[in-house]
């Protein structure tokens, strides 16, 4: 029961709709109710359903069950203003995993578009005048697609709606996302392109500060989440969405080797603080307009309210004003529901100082007893991006009892520790994975199965630049070379040191 079961198995079968059309869809899923209603039916009975009344082979469509790993689709956009002609050239790579060193081409729907100057779509016409679907089919490694009537150029929207669970990218510029970010009608291409500029730009700024060098702030960036504040009002929850960077481990990845986590907190942390500063008055204002009239209600569209007013107290109190921090504290006493309570706690945590410390008790004692709750207290403490966070996180276990024995304990403590901050567990001196593995070996006696959970933290150890390579490897190695260790401990430490 993992990601890849839940949610990749979730979009395994959107594919299969988009692919089938929703039509034919239903018409499968009725099939297979009326079929199997009662029995304990397999992935080869569901998908059969939907080749009987598709008409269609779906063996290359179960490769998504039977491959693992995320495909890659590399698109190059080409316009021909002469001919009027835009080319999209596709091709997909999978590549080895263990276990399957070669795999068959995938069958892939991308949905796209292409946008024109005017932020509108143009019309999909092939070279034979025939109206598109709308949909790249791919189905082999490589793939050509025409276009006509386009005499100007357009901008392609590509895997419109998440149309396929794949790692996509083209060639288009940040001018060109960004005019997406800003125009495109697809909601997920908005969010997705202004989170492509903003994960280029905080993967550069990340080598110029590991190289010496400031960070990176990017007006042009800055300017389109200007203009989705302007828009916010009509969808404050998309809106919350695309004003959050990506996180530090977004970042991580797309690195993939030689990371510096130091880096990458410094390059992000420069970023939030110059959006806070340049936008502070369009953030306060969105503030002041989402102040909610009625009472708490847990309805969709107070959701997204508050999930803006939240982001934006995050970015304006980023640069650590008194006078944000005096926000975030009103917030924080004020707030009637725990979601902005929390999150205004969450601003206050990143800042050091007695304000700090005097709502962290205030929540505590408000909330002491309430088990849940109090765990989020501790896993509030366990991310503080600052050096004294793994003495904060000792001295916690110590105080919270039978913190070793209870599982959402220690997950809220040392497994938000492990996960949730990177540059505290990933500290240059080995002291985060010193402790990560003290804490997996003292509780695989008791509990293996939150130990094995705990210890899978180390999982991209490989990925992290030499000198914490080689302390991860350590702590690894100190890990597997201890006596009766349980199955589940053994196999995940085993794996990670292939």
């Amino acid at each position: 029961y993992t990601a890849t079961v839940y949610e990749k198995g979730a979009e395994v079968i959107r594919v299969l709709k988009i692919l089938l059309g929703p039509t034919i869809f239903k018409q499968g899923m009725d099939l297979y109710l009326s079929r199997h209603d009662g029995d304990a039916a397999t992935i080869e009975d569901f998908v059969a359903c939907f080749a009987e009344v598709s008409g269609r082979d779906l063996s290359q469509f179960f490769l998504w069950y039977r491959q693992s790993g995320t495909p890659d689709i590399a698109v190059e956009v080409r316009h021909d203003a002469r001919a009027g002609t835009v080319t999209l050239d596709v091709t997909q790579t999978l590549y080895p995993t263990p276990g399957q060193p070669s795999k068959q081409p995938m069958v892939i729907p991308i949905a796209f578009g292409l946008v024109g100057e005017d932020g509108r779509d143009r019309p999909l016409l092939s070279e034979d005048g025939q109206l598109s679907s709308g949909i790249l089919e791919i189905n082999a490694l490589k793939h050509r697609f025409v276009f006509s009537g386009h005499p100007t150029r357009p901008i392609a929207s590509l895997n419109r709606g998440f149309s396929a669970p794949v790692k996509i990218s083209a060639n288009l510029s940040d001018q060109d996302l960004l005019f997406l970010a800003g125009h495109d009608n697809d909601p997920y291409n908005r969010w997705q392109s202004a989170q492509t500029v903003a994960t280029r730009l905080l993967t550069q700024s990340t080598r110029r500060v590991r190289d010496g060098l400031p960070p990176l702030e990017d007006p042009a960036l800055i300017a389109a989440l200007s203009a989705v504040l302007k828009e916010a009002d009509s969808d404050p929850a998309f809106a919350a969405l695309v004003m959050t960077l990506p996180t530090e481990a977004d970042i991580a990845r797309e690195i993939a080797t030689d990371v510096d986590p130091d880096a990458i907190f410094v390059a992000r942390s420069a970023l939030r603080r110059a959006i806070g500063q340049s936008l502070a008055g369009e953030l306060q204002a969105i503030r002041d307009r989402l102040v909610p009239a009625q009472p708490f209600s847990p309805d969709a569209v107070s959701a997204g309210r508050r999930a803006l007013r939240n982001v934006a107290l995050d970015l304006i109190a980023a640069p650590g004003a008194p006078s944000a921090l005096d926000l975030a504290e009103a917030q924080f006493e004020a707030a009637d529901n725990m979601t902005d309570r929390l999150a205004a706690l969450s601003v206050l945590a990143q800042h050091a100082g007695e304000r700090r410390e005097r709502a962290l008790e205030a929540f505590r004692a408000r909330y002491h007893d309430d088990p849940l709750v109090i765990d989020k207290w501790y896993a509030l403490q366990a991310t503080i991006a600052e050096d004294g966070t793994l003495a904060r996180v000792e001295t916690l276990i110590t105080s919270a009892g039978a913190a070793m024995a209870n599982p959402n304990r220690l997950r809220s403590l040392v497994g938000a520790f492990a996960t949730g901050n990177p540059t505290q567990f990933n500290r240059a001196d080995g002291a985060g994975y010193t402790f990560l593995a003290d804490i997996v070996l003292k509780t695989d006696a008791t509990n293996s199965q939150v130990a094995a959970r705990l210890l899978s933290a180390f999982r991209s150890w490989r990925a992290l630049e030499p000198v914490r390579r080689e302390k991860a490897r350590l702590a690894l190695s100190r890990v597997a070379s201890a006596n009766n260790l349980s199955p589940d401990v053994r196999d995940i430490v085993d794996r990670s040191l292939l």
